[in-house]
């Protein structure tokens, strides 16, 4: 991604890794009896045979917050979609597999393309585009949270962190977005370097 500084009201919060677990995690329990939950995983077939998401699968196994899980799945034929059914139902919660490439949601596609309405390129953004649509469509989540499914450190705590600012019914976010710093050939990059370093050099000029 380019550089950016964000314009308007933003608040950067530091400090949500050092409250224990349990206890950000029992406030989000409480939280979602008015405000309930849904997490979107946008995956690709090929990080069911990855590294990082059995893992990211069992830690969120443990999360009772979430009202609902829906996974957007591409580049999968009929049988890689049903070893996808079976991959995650391991998740407690109640889940969903959007199967983008499926004839049912091709259908869906092809009725909104002619409606002018539908993401001209496929991709992450018109898998997470679905998964967003089918949330608003049930209208049963008051919060959603989305992450990728190839993090090899994964665990619940991202989840709770990243939720937990516009779970809460005390505060007033409409927004949240996790950051870390990704540094490679001596440069910083990432979220880290334009969401927090780039705004305080401008605002030490």
């Amino acid at each position: 991604m380019g550089d950016f500084y964000q314009n308007g009201i933003i608040t950067t919060l530091h400090n949500l890794s050092s409250r224990p677990i349990d206890e950000m995690e029992a406030e989000l329990l409480q939280f979602s009896q008015i405000r309930p939950m849904s997490l979107v995983l946008p995956c690709l077939y090929s990080e069911l045979e990855g590294p990082a998401l059995d893992k990211i699968v069992t830690e969120l196994a443990k999360v009772q917050y979430l009202n609902e899980i829906v996974i957007g799945l591409d580049r999968a034929d009929e049988t890689q979609y049903k070893h996808a059914i079976q991959f995650f139902s391991r998740l407690p919660q109640k889940h969903r597999i959007l199967w983008n490439d499926g004839p049912r949601l091709q259908e869906v596609n092809n009725v909104l393309q002619n409606q002018g309405l539908a993401p001209n390129e496929l991709g992450k953004g018109c898998n997470v585009w679905y998964c967003l649509g089918y949330i608003l469509a049930q209208g049963t989540s008051a919060s959603v949270a989305l992450h990728d499914c190839d993090i090899l450190t994964y665990d619940r705590n991202l989840l709770a962190r990243l939720i937990y600012p516009v779970a809460n019914p005390s505060f007033n976010y409409q927004f949240c977005k996790g950051y870390y710093a990704r540094v490679a050939d001596s440069k910083m990059n990432g979220r880290v370097t334009r969401l927090l370093v780039t705004p305080l050099l401008r605002a030490l000029k």
